[in-house]
C-alpha cells in the first residue's frame, strides 16, 4: 500500500513530521530552511504529493502548482487563518480541499491589535527610542503627548472572530464600538459590547481607533485608501492585523506625513516583507513583523489543526477546518 506523501513548505515551531508520524503519516518532507521556499523547489518537491502544508508566504498556490503536484493532491492545508495565497476557484474546480487554522489565531491576534492600538496612540516607538538613546532628560509636561482611549470610539472593519475578540477587549476601556460588515452580527450588538453596525464612511468619521479585520479579496483590496483616510479624524489611529493590501500603504504614508491622521499600527504590509517608501521613517507608524499568532502555545495549536485537517482529508473523513 502506498503511503500518501505530505509536503511542508517550512519548519514549524513543533516537529510537524513527528506529529504526522504519531497519526500514521510517515512520508513527510519538510523544507529544511526557515525562509520562504523557492518556487522551483516547491514545484519539484510537490510532485506526487497527496497533501501540501503551506504558509501565507507561499504565494500562488495555483494551477501551475496543482499541475506540478499531479492528480493525487487532495488537500492544501494553510498554516494560517487567511487563504488569499491559494487560488480557491481553481482548487474547487479540481476537487482539491483547502483548509485553514481559524481558532488558534483569534486571541493572540486580538492581543497584537491592542498592542498596536496602545503603542500607536501613546507614541511607544518614539518613547522607546528616546529612552534607549540616552536622550531622555526626565518627565516633562509636553513630552510625547498621545491620545487617551478610555471613552473613545472603536470601529471594527470586518466582523469575524478576531474583530469580535478585539471588540470584547475594548470593554475594559469603556469604548463605544461600531462595526462594518455585510450583515448584522448579534454577537457584536449584545452586552457587554453593545456595538452598532454602520457604513464604512460613517464609521470612519466617528472613530478614534479603526481596527481592520476583513479578509483580503478583490473587493477589499485598498478598502482603506486616500479617500477613506481623509474621512478619519485628525486624532485617529488606524490599525491593521488582517492583510496588508487591504490598506493602500502609499496613501497611508502620505496621510501620516500630512498629519491627516494621528498614527498607524501595522502588523501586516502590502508587499510583505517590503515596506512602502517612507513608512519606516515615520515616528507615527508603530510597526511589527506579522506577529499576530506568534505565541508558543498558539503556533503549536496551529500545527495540531493542520495535522487534523490533513489526516482527515487523507482518510476521507470530514475536514474540521475546511474552506472549500
Amino acid at each position: 500500500m502506498t503511503v500518501p506523501r505530505i509536503v511542508v513548505t517550512r519548519p514549524m515551531p513543533v516537529a510537524i513530521d513527528r506529529a504526522f508520524a504519531a497519526r500514521g503519516c510517515t512520508d513527510v518532507w519538510v523544507f529544511p530552511e526557515d525562509r520562504p521556499i523557492p518556487r522551483a523547489d516547491l514545484l519539484r518537491h510537490v510532485a506526487g504529493a497527496a497533501a501540501l502544508v503551506a504558509t501565507p508566504a507561499d504565494v500562488s498556490i495555483n494551477a501551475e502548482l496543482f499541475d506540478a503536484a499531479g492528480p493525487g493532491l487532495r488537500i492544501v492545508a494553510n498554516y494560517a487563518v487567511g487563504y488569499d495565497n491559494v487560488d480557491i476557484a481553481e482548487a474547487r474546480r479540481r476537487g482539491i480541499i483547502v483548509a485553514n487554522t481559524p481558532h488558534a489565531v483569534t486571541e493572540p491576534t486580538a492581543d497584537i491589535a491592542w498592542l498596536l492600538i496602545l503603542g500607536a496612540a501613546r507614541r511607544a516607538t518614539e518613547g522607546a527610542r528616546l529612552v534607549r538613546s540616552g536622550g531622555w532628560t526626565g518627565v516633562a509636561p509636553n513630552l510625547l503627548l498621545g491620545h487617551r482611549l478610555v471613552g473613545g470610539t472603536l470601529l471594527i472593519v470586518g466582523a469575524g472572530r478576531i474583530g469580535l475578540a478585539v471588540a470584547r477587549r475594548s470593554v475594559g476601556w469603556n469604548m463605544r464600538v461600531l462595526y462594518v460588515a455585510r450583515t448584522r452580527h448579534p454577537e457584536f450588538e449584545a452586552a457587554p459590547i453593545g456595538a452598532a453596525q454602520v457604513p464604512l464612511t460613517e464609521g470612519l468619521a466617528q472613530a478614534d481607533v479603526v481596527s481592520i479585520h476583513t479578509p483580503l479579496a478583490p473587493e477589499t483590496r485598498h478598502l482603506i485608501g486616500a479617500d477613506e483616510l481623509a474621512a478619519m479624524k485628525p486624532g485617529a489611529v488606524l490599525v491593521n492585523t488582517a492583510r496588508g493590501p487591504v490598506v493602500d500603504e502609499a496613501a497611508l504614508v502620505e496621510a501620516l506625513r500630512a498629519r491627516r491622521i494621528f498614527a498607524a499600527g501595522l502588523d501586516v504590509f502590502e508587499r510583505e516583507p517590503a515596506l512602502a517608501d517612507g513608512l519606516a521613517d515615520l515616528d507615527s507608524a508603530f510597526l511589527l513583523p506579522h506577529l499576530g499568532s506568534a505565541t508558543v502555545e498558539d503556533r503549536a495549536w496551529m500545527v495540531e489543526m493542520v495535522v487534523d485537517n490533513v489526516v482527515a482529508a487523507l482518510r476521507g473523513a470530514p475536514v474540521p477546518h475546511r474552506v472549500c
